[in-house]
């Protein structure tokens, strides 16, 4: 009984940090990319490709998309992204540390300012967009949400399934450790009578019950957590991260943060009903 509640705390556990996990990547590529609800409008740079622009956007015309983005109605919020900014995410996403010293083919300077806007209802964006792509100073609009809504579609289906999931194995760990306790107790009732017969308290009847808990939860956490690591070294880091380059993937800080997460929730699968059920089964 004790290796069944190990084993399906170790897969419950697992399937929760990998829920976590997917949340985080939904997360960092939302934060790169804009989430549905945002659109990057292009500044004008220095030798821009785009005809319309004659050199670099000045601080007045930035005021003015700025004055424009304000008094749209369809616009929740909005931040600028500065050239190294831009520079940054590049370099994080596409080619770490190629693109670092003074003799780099691409400088922060080479990168574009831009405006990324918050919509209010994703299905309401023309207004804004109309009223910027004409305005001095503007060189484009990148509205990506047709082709990375399958990403965030596949990323959001893989989250909720995990955790699904993981919600059922949950409850199976909750019935699994109820029943280990109701079968502990019942093998150890003569010892437990005993005990109640020279006075020993519930606390110190029980205290064996919750070492046997604890020692469950550490392992399950354990394999949990080894899974994740091995998830980000085998899975992320050494395949999909070299094949898919430009999508920011999730390092070890999330997994570090799912690991933490994991390692509070196993103890409580087991502690707490542990520390209910054996004032009804520890009874004499």
């Amino acid at each position: 009984m004790h290796l069944a509640v190990v084993l399906t705390l170790f897969v419950s556990l697992t399937l929760v940090g990998m829920g976590v996990l997917l949340n985080q990547q939904a997360t960092k590529a939302a934060d790169h990319w804009g989430s549905e609800l945002q659109i990057t409008v292009w500044l004008c740079k220095d030798r821009d490709q785009n005809a319309a622009c004659v050199g670099e956007v000045t601080d007045a015309q930035k005021q003015a998309i700025t004055d424009v983005v304000e008094e749209n109605p369809e616009v929740a919020g909005y931040h600028f992204e500065s050239k190294q900014e831009a520079f940054d995410k590049l370099k994080e996403t596409y080619a770490p540390g190629k693109f670092d010293g003074p003799n780099s083919v691409i400088t922060a300077d080479d990168m574009p300012e831009s405006l990324w806007i918050q919509l209010k209802d994703p299905e309401k964006y023309e207004g804004i967009t109309s009223a910027v792509i004409g305005l001095d100073g503007v060189s484009g609009i990148r509205d990506m949400r047709d082709t990375l809504a399958p990403i965030y579609g596949a990323i959001n289906a893989l989250q909720w399934g995990a955790l699904g999931t993981a919600l059922f194995l949950v409850v199976a760990a909750l019935l699994l450790v109820a029943n280990t306790i109701r079968l502990a107790a019942f093998a150890r009732r003569r010892e437990i009578g005993i005990m109640r017969l020279v006075g020993a308290s519930t606390i110190y009847i029980t205290l064996p019950f919750l070492l046997e808990a604890l020692v469950t939860a550490v392992l399950g956490v354990a394999l949990a957590a080894g899974a994740l690591a091995a998830f980000e070294k085998f899975g992320i880091q050494d395949r999909i991260q070299g094949e898919l380059t430009f999508v920011p993937w999730i390092g070890w800080p999330e997994v570090q943060y799912a690991a933490v997460a994991i390692a509070i929730l196993g103890p409580l699968l087991t502690l707490v009903p542990t520390l209910v059920l054996t004032r009804k089964y520890l009874k004499v």
